[in-house]
Parts: C-alpha cells; structure tokens; sequence
C-alpha cells in the first residue's frame, strides 16, 4: 500500500475532461476519454509527481456516479502506475463516499482524495470519526485528506490529528488554509506520517518546513513553473524558490480572482486558452460565463504560456543532467 514517503514533488488536481456536449444539461456520459487519456499521458511525461481527481475543480459536484466510475477506470488505465494516483470521492454524505471509495478500490487507484461531507457544517469529533470510519472500511487505500474549510464548512484543528494519525493509511492531506504557526505545529504532530501538499503559492517557505510538495490546478496549463519550484526547495535554492513564487502571484494575468463563483470556472477556461491539454467546457449548471471572466482568463493563459517558456529549458536542462549522472 501506498505510504506517505511515497508522496513528494507537485500534485496535478486533474479537471475532469469533458466531452463537445458536456455543458448540456440532458448529457449522461461526459467524460472525454481520449483527451483524458493525452493529457495524463503528457504531464507524467513531462514530470508531474502525483495525480488527484475530482476535487472541487476536477468537478466532484458535477458528475453522474457512472461518470465518476468511468473516470475512475479511464484515469487508472492511463497512469498505468507511473506516479501514485488519488481519486476523489468528496461527496454530500458519507455513504456516498463509500460507495465511491468502492468504485475506486475495483478500478485499483492507489488512493482516494476525500474531503468531509459539506452540506451542512460539521463537528471536529464527527470529522475525525469519518475518516477513522473511512481508513478502517478501506485498509488496502491510502486516504489523502481534502481539507478545505471555504467549501466544506470546517476547519481541522491541528489537535485533531494526534486521532486522525491513528490510522495507518491515512498518508496525505491536500492543504493551504494555515499559517506558518500553525503549519510548525501541525508538523510536529503528523511529520512521517501524513505527507501535506500545500497550495502551490506556499511551497516556499512551507517545503522548508516539512511540506512534502503542492498541489495545482495551473500545472495543466503546463506544469513546468511547479516543477522547477520543486526541483529549487529541492536542492535548498532560496533565493530561485522565492523568484518562482513571485512569479506564481495569484495576481498575474487576473482571472477572476478568488471570487468563488468564477475561480474554479476560470481555471478550467483558461486552461482550454492555455492549449496544454483539453479540458473540454463547463458543465452545467456553471456554463454562463461574463465576458470579464472570459477575457482574465485568456489574459491568465498568455501569462502562464510565457512563465512555461522561461522554465520549461531550465527544468528540461536539469532533468537531462540528472538522468546523465544517474547512469
């Protein structure tokens, strides 16, 4: 079973690819095989460590179960276990949770990304019992923790872990709502035990602090910028690492901002702009676009192309060495 020193480097959060007529409302089968298939294909090639699905960017709320099983299968077949896999099983209750974690254990992922059930808020005891109950019922799954308190309506406190951690198979936690205080003390509690992606702004400083890597939505615009922060904290280059996240502002090329109406909406545009893979469109019901939000992301996309090929031969050049000191 996959294992927290198993996970490092950069953590693609896949989008959910969308077949010509995925943003029509009376479309059941969505899933656009053959572009999942060539963009999966290209970002391991180019040296993504970790792929997750089905967060909320990868569309958790939008899919038919039988999408979801679908995309289960479809992505498995097409990582063919070159980097660890993590599906995403985020749903509105629990059972449907299991039921996912039971489509990913047939299709044979190497783990499951869940975050808690978001209808309604919940307590930190019934977030610790869920993913005791989880890790307990799938032994075989590694459990990376989704933790996004914006959307899901709960903040996991750092005490929290000193129980979560019971639970071998709990490896991994995608993050990025906590301060550098409490990420230490967080550290001190789960280090060796659960491997933490941060946002992909905060891999410097955090990767210093024991972050394990980051997580992206941007690296399917073309994961090169990510890669070459990773391979800076890597071999301990402050000063290139801290250049990179300078780069990586959250403000460069605009894009609608954090407004949540528009964020993960935009991403996905400008990611179809960005021309690395082909994400497909919008499904409903966030298929209506401003104008505004259309032209920041196509700003967003010229930005990114250009930060591509600034870093795209430094981390090319690096990783040629690296194979030639290898042999």
């Amino acid at each position: 079973m996959i294992t927290a020193q198993d996970l490092h480097g950069v953590m693609g959060m896949m989008p959910a690819f969308a077949t010509s007529d995925g943003w029509d409302i009376h479309t059941t089968s969505t899933i656009d095989v053959e572009h999942l298939r060539e963009g999966v294909d290209r970002i391991i090639g180019d040296g993504i460590n970790v792929i997750a699905t089905t967060g909320s960017f990868g569309e958790c709320h939008t899919l038919l179960f039988e999408e979801f099983v679908t995309l289960a299968h479809e992505t498995v077949a097409a990582v063919k276990k070159r980097v660890p896999l993590f599906i995403g099983c985020t749903s509105p209750n629990s059972r449907e949770v299991v039921r996912k974690m039971q489509a990913v254990r047939e299709a044979g992922a190497d783990g499951v990304l869940v975050g808690m059930p978001y209808y309604f808020p919940s307590s930190v005891e019934n977030v610790v019992q869920f993913y005791h109950d989880i890790a307990e019922m799938f032994p075989d799954l590694g459990v990376m923790i989704y933790h996004n308190p914006t959307l899901h309506h709960v903040t996991i406190p750092v005490e929290a872990f000193h129980k979560i951690t019971q639970s071998p198979n709990v490896v991994g936690m995608k993050d990025g709502h906590r301060d550098t205080l409490q990420f230490m003390k967080l550290m001190e509690v789960i280090r060796g035990k659960i491997s933490v992606f941060v946002n992909q702004v905060q891999y410097y400083p955090y990767g210093r602090m024991g972050a394990a890597g980051c997580w992206s939505i941007d690296a399917w615009m073309g994961p090169w910028p990510f890669l070459a922060l990773r391979d800076a904290v890597d071999r301990g280059d402050d000063e290139a690492a801290q250049k990179i996240i300078f780069d990586l502002s959250p403000n460069r090329g605009g894009g609608g901002g954090f407004d949540l109406r528009w964020r993960e909406t935009a991403g996905k545009v400008a990611m179809a702009y960005a021309g690395y893979c082909q994400p497909g469109p919008l499904r409903p019901p966030f298929v209506n676009v401003p104008e505004s939000v259309d032209a920041g992301a196509r700003k967003r996309a010229e930005a990114w192309n250009e930060l591509c090929a600034r870093y795209r031969p430094l981390v090319e050049a690096a990783r040629v060495a690296s194979l030639a000191t290898a042999v």
